[in-house]
């Protein structure tokens, strides 16, 4: 992609009610753009980060044998009064009333519509375990949205919810999100830990939080690695682990919440099945959430600088950035730019070339905003020279290489 065709505007300042690093430097990078409070558009260039995450999310959730649907944003006011939540979510809730004057509200989260699904279609155990995840816009009607997508109205969340015919399968479960969850955040390249937590609104006896860790994160936790224990500081009775370990405090992001709801739902809304026995039971159930959208947010706040983001190479929108510094009076540097552009995109690299006509300053700075994990540089010097000069932004190390091994050296 050439920079020079490419939609996008970088700021030198942010915004003054831009509060954390991760909002101003999104709004800065033109990741975003806000439309109203706690409500904004994703750019080209925020959006490729969106669905790179998205992207690894959905691979992960397929390999633990989820089944992805899409359901409703849209949900009958009805449903969420069967499970006494529409008076427990209050003023959370969009409330939306059609032409009938029919009562509905943007959906915060699908447990009701799910079980109302699973009790049209399901009528036996045979049918059982099952899990339904999704990935899909969420609105929650925050009374005080703050710090960008981080803490937004409108919102892009992966749910998932599993269904069993005892608390020994919904435990099976449980514990392959856990594992699914981990390896979605290692995958990510982002430094998280697992916590004890409590399940607020949601409900359910048992409920496992996945922060990432951050000084500017809302929640302060307490972690043993070498207990490989971790709790929401809330939850803590004791001032260490349960061994006796030392205990490390740190702040963190919720990025991620899983969820033993146990029968719950499935007795509120009359959701049954016929066991081995023929006698109806209520399922239990199980719910797993991930903030897509919040995740970019956190990376941001886990990896940047004084100039800028440092992607991680799992999210970053382009492998490659090329930096042409152009010299008016000599095409051949932007012919030789060019040239490594198209070889690298033959190679199937993800590549971005800064061919604008501004200043090296100006794009030196865009660089290192935009935070693309390797920075080509290519100008007169070092073509005379016959090599370029290739910066990792994310450890700073500098090296050149010649121009006919740039290709093959930056694929592997």
């Amino acid at each position: 992609m050439k920079l020079s065709n490419y939609p996008l505007k970088t700021f030198k300042d942010a915004p003054s009610d831009a509060e954390l690093i991760s909002h101003q430097l999104m709004l800065r990078a033109g990741l975003i753009k806000k439309l109203a409070s706690g409500i904004f558009t994703w750019m080209p260039f925020g959006l490729k980060v969106l669905r790179k995450i998205e992207q690894t999310v959905r691979k992960e959730m397929d390999a633990s044998g989820a089944f992805e649907v899409m359901m409703p944003t849209i949900q009958p006011s009805e449903l969420w009064q069967e499970t006494n939540r529409w008076e427990d979510y209050g003023d959370l809730l969009l409330q939306i009333h059609d032409r009938h004057d029919r009562l509905f509200c943007y959906g915060p989260t699908h447990e009701e519509v799910i079980t109302d699904i699973l009790r049209k279609s399901v009528k036996s155990y045979k049918q059982l375990p099952v899990n339904f995840y999704q990935i899909q816009t969420k609105f929650r009607d925050e009374i005080r949205p703050r710090f960008g997508v981080m803490r937004a109205r409108e919102f892009l969340m992966k749910d998932a919810y599993s269904f069993h015919l005892n608390q020994e399968s919904l435990e099976e479960e449980y514990e392959n999100m856990n594992q699914t969850y981990q390896s979605i955040f290692k995958k990510l390249e982002l430094n998280f830990r697992r916590v004890e937590a409590t399940s607020g609104e949601i409900g359910g006896s048992v409920s496992h939080e996945f922060h990432v860790i951050a000084d500017s994160g809302e929640d302060q936790i307490a972690f043993c690695d070498d207990e490989n224990f971790a709790a929401n500081v809330e939850t803590l009775e004791d001032k260490n682990a349960p061994k006796g370990g030392e205990l490390t405090y740190a702040r963190g992001i919720e990025v991620g919440h899983i969820f033993q709801l146990g029968d719950k739902y499935s007795k509120s809304m009359k959701l049954e099945v016929l066991d081995s026995n023929g006698k109806n039971v209520n399922p239990y159930m199980g719910c797993y959430g991930i903030g897509i959208s919040r995740i970019v947010a956190a990376a941001i706040e886990q990896n940047h600088d004084e100039k800028g983001i440092i992607w991680p190479k799992a999210i970053s929108p382009f492998e490659i950035l090329i930096i042409v510094l152009n010299d008016k009076n000599d095409s051949s540097v932007l012919d030789q730019a060019l040239k490594i552009y198209q070889e690298l995109k033959s190679d199937g690299i993800d590549v971005l070339i800064d061919d604008r006509d501004e200043r090296a300053g100006v794009k030196f700075a865009d660089a290192d905003l935009l935070g693309i994990p390797k920075q080509v540089i290519v100008g007169k010097r070092g073509i005379e020279k016959n090599i370029i000069e290739v910066t990792s932004r994310i450890t700073g190390e500098k090296r050149d290489i010649k121009i006919s091994e740039v290709a093959s050296q930056l694929k592997d």
